[in-house]
């Protein structure tokens, strides 16, 4: 495999973790951990210096844009390590990508579980209240957090690995000169 494509290993990252985000609801450190580490190991073994900034950059970049998430309980810790063992294997523009393709797809996801319960009013209503507690970094009510057992949630790891397989098809596809 050219030393380009070691990020394509991302790939196994995010299957592993869609899948068991899919059983149980939950990505274990077993699992993000290494694969931070690895992440960082492989591009600075690939690529030397700019290889591991690259990939510490990566992995600052997710763990920073999804922290505001967990800290107010919309978004689990096992996602939010995900995403940043994933930036270790991306790098920052890669990772970029990424999550512009996973915010769509969990939309997608969302919208999908929340006509089909028909929860469109309360989504609204909570929507409004989440965005209140962004901007005036407050904690939202029990009841628009994880921590409420009656909420509709989605497997943002699922949404991630689709994404990061999405992302790594077409750029295969690409770089094989095939077109869409």
């Amino acid at each position: 495999m050219p030393k380009d494509g070691i990020w394509m290993f991302s790939v196994v990252l995010a299957l592993a973790a869609g899948w068991t985000d899919w059983r149980s609801r939950r990505i274990p450190n077993w699992l993000t951990v290494p694969g931070l580490l690895l992440g960082i190991i492989a591009n600075a073994v690939a690529f030397g210096w700019l290889g591991a900034k690259a990939s510490l950059l990566g992995a600052c970049l997710g763990l920073a844009v999804l922290l505001p998430f967990v800290a107010l309980r919309s978004l689990g810790a096992g996602d939010w390590k995900l995403v940043g063992a994933l930036g270790a294997w991306l790098g920052p523009y890669r990772l970029i990508a990424v999550l512009v393709i996973t915010v769509l797809i969990a939309a997608l996801m969302a919208l999908f579980v929340i006509v089909t319960t028909g929860r469109v009013r309360r989504t609204v209503h909570n929507l409004a209240h989440m965005a209140h507690s962004l901007v005036t970094f407050r904690m939202p009510p029990a009841e628009l957090t994880l921590d409420d057992p009656s909420s509709a949630k989605i497997p943002f790891g699922i949404a991630v690995a689709v994404a990061v397989i999405l992302y790594t098809g077409a750029y295969a596809v690409h770089a094989a000169g095939w077109s869409l």
